[in-house]
């Protein structure tokens, strides 16, 4: 059985890849020309144009316009489910600034709200009927300017309605369990879904993803609770290469009693 040789685009991609993910070619640095990687490799213009278009496409280098390629900054922030929520830590700053500034980042945010009528999928997280109605706030949020973030969040009008949460970005709190314990809805969990996909196209634009390349995103389905009542969801969506997820789950206390004897 024969090892079939990689595909001549590929040795390119292989190598670059790994001087990057080494940091042989540093954030900032700039890539051969394609006629030096030509010369240095002795392929076609269009082997050179596919590789660069998949390093592109994997978030790891990025074109300027008449000047040629470079390698990415590719620092993250750090998202920690288990410790952005806790109530010591609310009511001041958002999560996403604390992690953006935990990363040395300026972090800021656009959002918009209104009133809608809940549509049948957010309705049956929420478990409320369809149309009722539903404060909707659409947010990016970015870190020194550039987009790292998007998020669309629903709270049932019948829990802040009236309430100085109703806007959540008019409240004298941030972030959603803060806005809940202002009104008196004390969130004890939350359930979240990751899932990966490719990007839709109103993200590549809102993100400023390359379009040249297939881009995927992180998709995390978001549900609060108030005891068995649902009281926020959330569809939040952020470029993989930009952000890294971290869960850190608690584990029932051991006892001497649950050893099993041999």
């Amino acid at each position: 059985m024969t090892n079939k040789e990689p595909p001549d685009y590929q040795r390119i991609v292989d190598d670059l890849r790994s001087r990057i993910l080494s940091g042989g070619l540093a954030p900032g640095d700039k890539l051969p020309t394609e006629k030096e990687l030509q010369q240095r490799w002795g392929y076609s213009t269009t082997i050179i144009k596919h590789a660069l278009t998949l390093l592109r496409s994997e978030g790891l280098i990025e074109g300027r316009r008449g000047s040629g390629n470079y390698v990415r900054d590719r620092t993250q922030l750090v998202r920690r489910a288990h410790s952005r929520d806790m109530r010591r830590r609310l009511g001041s700053t958002s999560p996403f600034a604390r992690d953006s500034e935990a990363a040395g980042r300026r972090p800021t945010w656009e959002s918009e709200s209104a009133r809608i009528p809940a549509p049948p999928h957010i309705a049956e997280r929420l478990g409320i009927q369809p149309d009722d109605t539903v404060m909707h706030t659409r947010y990016r949020y970015l870190a020194d300017d550039n987009p790292i973030q998007l998020a669309d969040s629903y709270e049932p009008i019948a829990v802040t309605g009236g309430t100085p949460v109703e806007y959540p970005e008019r409240g004298p709190v941030i972030g959603v369990v803060a806005w809940m314990d202002f009104i008196g809805v004390p969130i004890d969990r939350f359930v979240e879904e990751v899932t990966t996909r490719p990007a839709m196209p109103e993200e590549i634009t809102a993100l400023d993803l390359d379009p040249r390349g297939g881009r995927w995103v992180i998709a995390i389905e978001r549900t609060y609770y108030a005891g068995p009542a649902a009281v926020e969801t959330a569809d939040i969506v952020f470029p993989g290469d930009r952000y890294r997820l971290v869960y850190e789950m608690p584990v029932d206390p051991w006892t001497p009693s649950e050893t099993k004897s041999s």
